[in-house]
């Protein structure tokens, strides 16, 4: 069984020092400002939550999703504390506060690894690889490991990725976050080659680890004293990884239908109905509302703020299944609403996915990332030439090249990290600049 004395560790990566519980600005406290003041928080700005491009000042991106998850998540989170220093850390520091900051920051980060135009931008990074570099022979020297860390790209990877090395990538460790926070945001606890996956088993649904950064987890796996699944490279979730996934879950379910009504893609009757009966009824207030906008807007807080309630009890109520490694599932969907949440996913794949300005979106972010990955990696190869035996580059590739200042030698799995590290990392509208500049459009 885990214990949360070690769980809640303040120790930082890369750092030998361990901070100490402070009652006016806490080491997770100051996790959450180091998260908000990068450079990659900041780019979520401009990358696609659900709908790509559009010219919508009003739907949520990347930045405004994450904030809102973390907003929930610090209600999850310092609930979910109350119950654990009742049951095992009374007469400590720790107080409930101590545990939303560790959720919220972890929310904060939850999709800062992630591609521009969205998961479809993970997708087609995915499907690149396979059809391309894989298809030609060019991964056949990498471990089957390393091959699929590309071949399945995943964004929650290249999260913890830019957590420990990118950001301030000039000195070790990253944003040197604490380990408690690290291992709370580490959704999927395994490599991306493991074998023998556990049935039901959400922290095993994708991989959260590059080759890259697998000792670097081990380490920080090894400190919280996460249980570890056989032999393999593979974990239990950090129990409060499950109210960062509730977080998440909670905001899109109930925030893309809102996102859909405003866009015009939902009626006003349809999105009612769905938000009233995860109500169970109408709050006293809203019978005095009267614009449309507003009704929805209301239902949508009092949701938040119910369903809030709903998953804190749930947590508390397998919290030892949990420490224990061996709860299965995920907590939204033990639910007395799991029905309507796959009603609202059903709802959104029909009216909101498969719009026709997102299918127009989706195909101009292919174009866009197929040509540029496509470029960066003739660029490499043709490097990789001319270091082998002197061949000339071409003059585009020497030209694409100088986006790479370091142009050291490097096993191919390294330099194709820092192939998908320069992709992964764009904005929507860098990418499409790029594009521009790739195709001489003026």
């Amino acid at each position: 069984m885990m214990d949360w004395n070690k769980l809640l560790s303040t120790k930082r990566f890369s750092q030998d020092t361990i901070d100490p519980i402070s009652a006016s600005r806490s080491p997770f406290h100051k996790d959450q400002d180091r998260i908000v003041f990068s450079s990659a928080f900041r780019r979520l700005q401009d990358k696609t939550q659900v709908h790509s491009l559009i010219e919508s000042d009003y739907v949520r991106t990347r930045l405004t999703h994450s904030m809102e998850v973390a907003s929930v998540g610090r209600s999850l989170g310092a609930n979910a504390g109350q119950v654990v220093i009742d049951r095992y850390l009374k007469g400590t520091n720790y107080t409930p506060a101590e545990f939303g900051h560790i959720v919220s920051a972890a929310c904060l980060a939850h999709d800062i690894g992630n591609p521009p135009f969205g998961h479809f931008g993970e997708d087609t990074m995915r499907h690149w690889f396979e059809t391309g570099p894989l298809k030609q022979g060019h991964l056949d020297e990498l471990t089957d490991a390393e091959q699929r860390d590309f071949l399945e790209f995943e964004g929650n990877a290249q999260g913890f990725r830019i957590l420990t090395k990118l950001q301030n990538w000039r000195n070790n460790g990253g944003l040197r976050l604490t380990y408690a926070t690290l291992g709370t945001f580490m959704k999927y606890p395994r490599i991306s080659s493991v074998s023998n996956l556990i049935e039901d088993d959400y922290a095993g649904k994708k991989f959260g680890i590059m080759q890259s950064e697998l000792d670097s987890f081990k380490e920080i796996a090894s400190d919280l004293g996460l249980i570890q699944r056989g032999h393999e490279s593979y974990w239990c979730r950090h129990p409060l990884t499950y109210l960062v996934e509730a977080a998440d879950d909670i905001c899109y379910s109930v925030v893309d239908i809102e996102d859909g009504f405003k866009l015009g893609r939902l009626e006003f009757a349809e999105t009612e109905d769905i938000m009233l009966r995860i109500l169970g009824n109408a709050p006293h207030r809203y019978t005095e509302l009267t614009e449309k906008s507003e009704k929805i807007s209301y239902l949508r807080a009092k949701c938040i703020g119910h369903l809030i309630g709903e998953v804190s009890q749930i947590f508390a109520d397998n919290e030892k299944v949990i420490l224990e490694g061996n709860y299965k599932g995920d907590l939204l969907h033990h639910s007395s609403n799991a029905s309507i949440f796959s009603e609202i996913e059903n709802l959104c794949k029909r009216h909101i996915f498969n719009h026709k300005e997102r299918i127009q979106a989706e195909l101009r972010g292919s174009e866009i990332l197929t040509s540029i990955l496509d470029a960066l990696f003739t660029a490499n190869l043709e490097w990789e030439a001319f270091d082998a035996n002197g061949t000339k580059l071409s003059p585009r590739s020497h030209v694409i090249l100088n986006l790479f200042p370091d142009k050291e030698k490097k096993p191919r799995y390294e330099w194709l990290l820092e192939m998908t590290d320069f992709v992964s990392g764009m904005t929507d509208s860098f990418a499409v600049r790029q594009f521009k500049d790739l195709k001489g459009y003026i």
